[in-house]
């Protein structure tokens, strides 16, 4: 296996475990879709869609260079737009992931000030960043007695398998 095998698994898995999530919280009601913790992000709603719209600016920073937000008039995302935009921009980023060199850089505005970032720290940023809020997610999840779904590696691995 190269790296960039490695590199596509880890984002084919997170395409699958956002999708999978995405896929659960669509058989909940609007009560349970609005329900949140205390230390979450916000209700499971709202945390899907600050998933599925920051993937797509990692997914657009690394592929164009540029930022792409929503306005914030806009309304909410259903839970199917949702998952379209984690099909596209999962597909983007596994197909990204193996395109990017250690040296790309793009430039991005912190702390309103230009900065050049390495688009490797974006590829771990769209992980590690999924990756926490669908923990939350799942937490809210087991708090409304609901039995949050396998998301891990050797779930992913036992689906592949079949």
């Amino acid at each position: 296996m190269n790296s960039n095998d490695t590199l596509t698994t880890l984002f084919r898995h997170n395409r699958w475990a956002n999708l999978r999530l995405v896929e659960q919280c669509a058989q909940l009601t609007d009560e349970q879709l609005d329900s949140a913790l205390t230390g979450a992000y916000g209700s499971i709603r709202d945390t899907l869609q600050h998933i599925a719209t920051a993937e797509r600016s990692y997914f657009s920073r690394i592929s164009t260079g540029q930022s792409v937000r929503r306005p914030q008039d806009a309304p909410p995302m259903t839970l199917q737009e949702m998952a379209e935009s984690l099909r596209a921009s999962g597909a983007g980023l596994i197909e990204w992931a193996g395109k990017v060199q250690a040296d790309d850089t793009v430039e991005v505005a912190w702390e309103g000030a230009p900065r050049h970032v390495p688009k490797t720290i974006l590829l771990t940023q769209a992980i590690n960043h999924a990756t926490e809020h669908r923990a939350q997610v799942m937490t809210i999840l087991t708090q409304l007695g609901i039995q949050p779904p396998e998301l891990d590696g050797w779930s992913y691995f036992d689906e592949l398998e079949r």
